[in-house]
């Protein structure tokens, strides 16, 4: 066992823990949307739910992503061990890597009904802010750790980048999903290179066309090159709805609601906002 995988758990779990209050504490001071939801509910599920996922990849994954790096390397697989790189330039190519592979793996799950099935209960959150970038079904999370295992073996990287990489991840996930007012000039600095919360809130809409953009989890390049960036939400932030269409009730906000719709059928809803469908619904905005 390396150094990295060994204390992988600890420094995760900090840096989560200090992310996660910190963006907590501007979501305070200084909110971008008044919330729809009682926070109470919201934050039991969406948390409950992290905790749900932990165990279940924790019993169903023999492996995971640093411990994956590192059973690869002893192997000698992948493309990175093909070439002689510096150590630097291989963690850099990694990182950008599995960074665009996220972007891709994001567009299926929305693109692919069955994966969407999952994955709309992370969109039905009616509410933006720092634990809805925690919330996920744990079917979503296995699958999701499958696939980021194939793509470890396939890259070759070393387990500091697959690392670095988790922790970034988390990090930015946390900061993007907030509900926190950046000022127009840094928020315009910032997503040149990174996601911001405004950027990401777009992917939140209920209208379908922007719900399918804005995929990126940490850099802004792929959507921008894969021309899948919308810039700012057609109705505006404060006038944007948020989550689902046909679930704009008090539903997501339950804990067994959200572990068991992905089973159910929706019948007021045979199109869904995350499938490729082209349709577009406009419902009457509710006062936030």
């Amino acid at each position: 066992m390396s150094f990295v995988e060994q204390y992988e758990a600890m420094i995760r779990l900090s840096a989560f823990a200090g992310i996660f209050l910190i963006m907590a504490l501007l979501e305070i001071a200084m909110p971008r949307k008044q919330r729809v939801l009682a926070k109470g509910a919201r934050w039991f599920t969406n948390i409950s739910l992290v905790i749900v996922d932990t165990v279940a990849l924790r019993l169903v994954m023999p492996i995971l992503a640093v411990g994956m790096a590192d059973y690869a390397a002893l192997r000698d697989w992948g493309l990175l061990t093909l070439i002689e790189l510096p150590f630097w330039v291989e963690i850099v190519i990694a990182f950008l890597l599995l960074d665009m592979l996220i972007y891709a793996q994001h567009i299926a799950f929305h693109k692919i009904p069955i994966l969407w099935r999952f994955h709309k209960v992370h969109h039905a959150d009616r509410d933006l802010d720092v634990t809805s970038g925690a919330r996920f079904h744990p079917v979503e999370s296995i699958l999701s750790m499958a696939y980021k295992l194939v793509c470890i073996v396939f890259i070759g990287p070393a387990a500091l980048a697959v690392f670095l990489f988790e922790v970034v991840l988390n990090a930015a996930s946390m900061f993007n999903h907030a509900n926190v007012r950046l000022p127009l000039g840094l928020d315009r600095v910032l997503r040149l290179f990174m996601v911001t919360p405004d950027m990401h809130r777009v992917h939140h809409s209920v209208i379908a066309r922007e719900t399918n953009s804005n995929y990126s989890f940490f850099l802004t390049i792929w959507d921008r090159m894969f021309r899948t960036y919308t810039a700012q939400p057609e109705r505006g932030h404060d006038g944007m709805t948020i989550g689902l269409s046909e679930y704009q009730d008090n539903k997501p906000a339950n804990l067994i609601w959200s572990l068991l719709v992905p089973f159910t059928r929706n019948r007021s809803a045979e199109t869904k906002t995350g499938s490729n469908s082209i349709e577009e619904r406009r419902p009457v905005l509710k006062s936030d």
